[in-house]
């Protein structure tokens, strides 16, 4: 980063894509691949720009051209995806930064100490920096911290070309991260309903609540012969809401439109009498006036221009008096005590429960693929090296994701930043699937063995990730967690090869996350997140 922008406004801006800050109407919520796409990528340049913002925490202590390269071949992508994003443009294809990556890590590993490299000299002189270890392994450990870094750079790459251009032409990796690239809408939308036929999920919630509320409003409307009874339903289907309150606070404002907007249409009905020439002239300016002013001033000035509008259509079909107001005002009543009592009912919470108890779960199943990850890594054997199984981890995001797409559309949490960052759990679940793809499958390994206590130290400190997330999840469903375990010191004669380096930065990276997803949590002051 430069002195122009500095590490906090790198934070605060990825903080500004959190669906609480982004306008209801501009949030990526659909089941399509374009939405799908923004909103993964979303969750990649908010990672960048925090990895970003941690960079100059770790600097070269000796040139390092291969990461100055692989940087400035990150900023040319950051360009281009965001002009294509403002232009509409279409991106030239992904690949170059993948390919970037490939040469930087071979270089890397041919240039580095320890059995993973040829013999060849480290590039800096071996002298101890101040805290004992060699510059080598500092430059090993940032240039570990660079390649991660493009690698949510080429996440935000090929999103941003399958929101452009749809399907990829080639199919992207990890394909498990991208499962949505290759899928037809139709499929996608499949996915969609039968992801959501389970009573956790909160669109089924809204379904089965909305359902109740109509049927209960045909049977009351018929029973009690009101007049108009179709206004009932639609009071139902207008003023419910996914939480009892936020429908109270509907409902109360539709009833104050309504009895101002029955006033003024009674007064109207009272004055033209049955001169239906005068309603014809009223009725467009009504319509345009009530449709297009009324959502934008909220409820109650969309109920009462309603109101007027229904008098002044009525009116030119039959003679109607003043009490068609009053069968309005009884027929909204009636549909707002049967969406308040459905509420009431039926999952009155909403998805705030839903979303705890979601990330929870996405925290406990990513979680786990800590330990396996390491020693996939550690495992002498390079035959038996394999990536954990993410697919309960990849159902359980998508859920989580749906969970929060509905959470941030309920009416009152918009505002609510003193709450969890949710944004914050999705991208270390994320951040953990993708190391769980991408560690393993290298094809490099140190020569470490069970009895090294540099992998000791390395599968200690991935069981106490898990344990992290485990935590994490219980203080988000209101358990009780057990006590924070200690990191293990580093051991004597720790000194990790190439690969081990990458091990140990994206188990940093990922106890840095948690420990701000806990912060957010429990309110306590978090540490500044690292790459």
């Amino acid at each position: 980063t430069t002195g122009e922008v500095t590490p906090r406004d790198l934070r605060d801006t990825g903080a500004r894509m959190r669906l609480s800050r982004v306008p209801p109407s501009e949030r990526p919520a659909g089941a399509g691949r374009t939405d799908r796409a923004l909103e993964q990528g979303g969750r990649a340049v908010r990672r960048l720009l925090d990895q970003l913002a941690a960079l100059p925490e770790w600097p070269s202590p000796a040139p390092d051209h291969a990461s100055d390269t692989l940087l400035g071949r990150v900023a040319v992508v950051c360009d281009t995806c965001a002009d294509s994003l403002v232009t509409g443009r279409r991106p030239p294809a992904p690949g170059a930064l993948e390919q970037a990556m490939r040469n930087f890590q071979s270089e890397r590993v041919r240039t580095a100490p320890g059995p993973v490299a040829p013999a060849r000299p480290a590039p800096e002189p071996p002298t101890a920096g101040a805290n004992g270890r060699t510059p080598s392994l500092a430059v090993l450990r940032r240039q570990s911290r660079v390649l991660a870094l493009a690698e949510s750079a080429r996440i935000v790459e090929v999103t941003v070309d399958i929101a452009a251009n749809g399907r990829p032409a080639d199919p992207p990796a990890p394909r498990e991260l991208f499962w949505y690239a290759e899928l037809s809408t139709p499929k996608l939308w499949a996915r969609r309903v039968l992801g959501n036929a389970t009573l956790r999920s909160v669109l089924f919630q809204n379904a089965v609540r909305t359902a109740l509320g109509l049927a209960a409003s045909r049977l009351v409307a018929g029973s009690l012969d009101l007049d108009h009874g179709f206004w009932v339903l639609l009071a139902v289907l207008t003023l419910g809401r996914t939480t009892v309150g936020a429908t109270w606070r509907a409902a109360r404002r539709a009833l104050a439109g309504n009895a101002v907007g029955a006033l003024v249409a009674g007064a109207l009905l009272i004055g033209l009498g049955a001169h239906t020439d005068a309603y014809a002239i009223l009725l467009a300016p009504a319509m345009l006036v009530g449709f297009s002013l009324g959502p934008m001033l909220g409820t109650a000035y969309t109920q009462g221009l309603f109101t007027l509008v229904v008098a002044t259509a009525l009116a030119q079909l039959a003679p109607v008096t003043w009490r068609l107001s009053e069968a309005r005002m009884v027929d909204v009543a009636t549909g707002s005590v049967i969406g308040l009592l459905c509420g009431l009912l039926a999952w009155p919470a909403g998805a705030g429960r839903e979303v705890r108890r979601a990330m929870a779960e996405l925290l406990r199943t990513c979680g786990g693929l800590v330990p396996p990850t390491a020693e996939a890594l550690l495992t002498p054997s390079p035959g038996s090296r394999s990536s954990p199984r993410t697919l309960p981890s990849l159902h359980r995001l998508r859920l989580a994701e749906a969970a929060y797409a509905q959470y941030r559309s309920e009416s009152g949490t918009a505002s609510k930043d003193a709450e969890p960052d949710w944004h914050a759990v999705l991208i270390a679940a994320q951040h953990m699937l993708l190391g769980a793809h991408r560690l393993p499958r290298f094809g490099l390994r140190p020569e470490i063995g069970p009895p090294n206590p540099s992998a000791s130290r390395a599968r200690t400190t991935a069981a106490g990730l898990r344990a992290d997330a485990d935590r994490i999840a219980s203080l988000l469903t209101g358990g009780h967690p057990v006590s924070e375990p200690n990191t293990p010191p580093e051991p004597e004669g720790y000194s990790p090869a190439s690969l081990s380096v990458d091990l140990e930065v994206w188990m940093t990276s990922v106890g840095r996350q948690l420990a701000h997803v806990e912060a957010s949590v429990t309110r306590r002051p978090a540490p500044d997140r690292a790459a």
